[in-house]
Protein backbone atom coordinates (compact mmCIF):
# COMPACT_ATOMS: atom_id res chain seq x y z
CA UNK A 1 0.00 0.00 0.00
CA UNK A 2 1.38 3.38 -0.98
CA UNK A 3 1.67 5.97 1.73
CA UNK A 4 -0.42 9.11 1.35
CA UNK A 5 1.92 12.13 1.32
CA UNK A 6 -0.69 14.24 3.17
CA UNK A 7 -0.72 11.83 6.12
CA UNK A 8 0.88 13.22 9.26
CA UNK A 9 2.86 10.60 11.19
CA UNK A 10 2.42 10.99 14.93
CA UNK A 11 4.18 9.12 17.71
CA UNK A 12 2.79 9.26 21.26
CA UNK A 13 5.29 8.48 24.01
CA UNK A 14 4.74 7.75 27.71
CA UNK A 15 6.64 5.63 30.23
CA UNK A 16 5.37 2.08 29.74
CA UNK A 17 3.14 2.34 26.66
CA UNK A 18 0.24 0.81 28.59
CA UNK A 19 -2.16 3.66 29.46
CA UNK A 20 -1.59 7.19 28.14
CA UNK A 21 0.12 6.69 24.79
CA UNK A 22 -2.05 3.68 23.75
CA UNK A 23 -5.14 5.75 24.64
CA UNK A 24 -3.86 8.57 22.45
CA UNK A 25 -3.05 6.13 19.66
CA UNK A 26 -6.54 4.66 19.78
CA UNK A 27 -8.42 7.97 19.74
CA UNK A 28 -6.35 9.60 16.98
CA UNK A 29 -6.01 6.47 14.79
CA UNK A 30 -9.57 7.02 13.52
CA UNK A 31 -8.46 10.22 11.75
CA UNK A 32 -7.69 9.35 8.10
CA UNK A 33 -5.20 12.25 7.84
CA UNK A 34 -3.04 10.75 10.59
CA UNK A 35 -0.83 7.70 10.90
CA UNK A 36 -0.43 7.01 14.61
CA UNK A 37 1.87 4.85 16.71
CA UNK A 38 2.84 4.77 20.37
CA UNK A 39 5.80 3.71 22.48
CA UNK A 40 7.26 3.93 25.97
CA UNK A 41 10.66 5.03 27.27
CA UNK A 42 10.91 2.46 30.09
CA UNK A 43 12.82 -0.79 29.44
CA UNK A 44 9.67 -2.84 30.16
CA UNK A 45 7.41 -0.79 27.88
CA UNK A 46 4.88 -2.73 25.77
CA UNK A 47 6.45 -1.10 22.69
CA UNK A 48 9.90 0.25 23.60
CA UNK A 49 10.89 3.55 21.99
CA UNK A 50 13.41 3.00 19.19
CA UNK A 51 15.42 5.21 16.83
CA UNK A 52 13.33 3.81 13.97
CA UNK A 53 10.08 5.00 15.56
CA UNK A 54 11.51 8.46 16.19
CA UNK A 55 12.81 8.70 12.61
CA UNK A 56 9.42 7.58 11.27
CA UNK A 57 7.44 10.29 13.08
CA UNK A 58 6.73 13.80 11.79
CA UNK A 59 5.69 14.84 15.29
CA UNK A 60 6.38 13.22 18.67
CA UNK A 61 4.03 13.92 21.56
CA UNK A 62 5.44 13.13 24.99
CA UNK A 63 3.20 13.05 28.05
CA UNK A 64 5.73 14.57 30.48
CA UNK A 65 9.10 16.35 30.44
CA UNK A 66 10.69 13.12 31.65
CA UNK A 67 10.10 11.42 28.29
CA UNK A 68 11.54 14.40 26.38
CA UNK A 69 14.63 14.23 28.62
CA UNK A 70 15.03 10.49 28.00
CA UNK A 71 14.79 11.05 24.23
CA UNK A 72 17.36 13.85 24.47
CA UNK A 73 19.75 11.66 26.47
CA UNK A 74 19.29 8.40 24.52
CA UNK A 75 18.78 9.68 20.98
CA UNK A 76 20.61 13.03 20.97
CA UNK A 77 21.15 13.18 17.18
CA UNK A 78 17.51 12.39 16.39
CA UNK A 79 16.28 14.74 19.14
CA UNK A 80 17.94 17.69 17.39
CA UNK A 81 15.86 17.23 14.23
CA UNK A 82 12.59 16.00 15.69
CA UNK A 83 9.51 18.06 16.54
CA UNK A 84 8.71 17.06 20.13
CA UNK A 85 5.69 18.48 21.95
CA UNK A 86 5.09 17.94 25.65
CA UNK A 87 1.42 17.50 26.62
CA UNK A 88 2.02 17.74 30.40
CA UNK A 89 -0.31 14.82 31.20
CA UNK A 90 0.67 13.06 34.40
CA UNK A 91 0.47 9.30 34.90
CA UNK A 92 -2.82 9.54 36.82
CA UNK A 93 -5.22 7.90 34.35
CA UNK A 94 -6.44 4.50 33.28
CA UNK A 95 -6.56 3.32 29.64
CA UNK A 96 -9.34 5.17 27.76
CA UNK A 97 -10.46 7.00 30.92
CA UNK A 98 -12.85 9.77 29.78
CA UNK A 99 -10.85 12.51 31.55
CA UNK A 100 -7.67 11.34 29.76
CA UNK A 101 -9.44 11.19 26.39
CA UNK A 102 -10.70 14.75 26.87
CA UNK A 103 -7.26 16.05 27.92
CA UNK A 104 -5.61 14.39 24.93
CA UNK A 105 -8.15 15.83 22.48
CA UNK A 106 -7.79 19.33 23.98
CA UNK A 107 -4.00 19.34 24.07
CA UNK A 108 -3.20 17.57 20.80
CA UNK A 109 -5.76 19.21 18.48
CA UNK A 110 -4.17 22.70 18.34
CA UNK A 111 -0.85 21.17 17.24
CA UNK A 112 -2.51 19.16 14.50
CA UNK A 113 -4.19 22.24 13.07
CA UNK A 114 -0.91 24.15 13.28
CA UNK A 115 0.83 21.54 11.13
CA UNK A 116 -1.88 21.35 8.47
CA UNK A 117 -0.58 22.31 5.03
CA UNK A 118 -1.95 25.58 3.68
CA UNK A 119 -4.43 24.88 0.89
Amino acid sequence: MMEDQSTLKILFVCNQNRLRSPTAQQIFAADPTLEVRSAGVDPDASVPLSPELLEWADVVFVMERRQRNVIHKRFRDIYQRTRIICLYIRDDYEFMEPALVQLLRERVAPHLRASDPVS
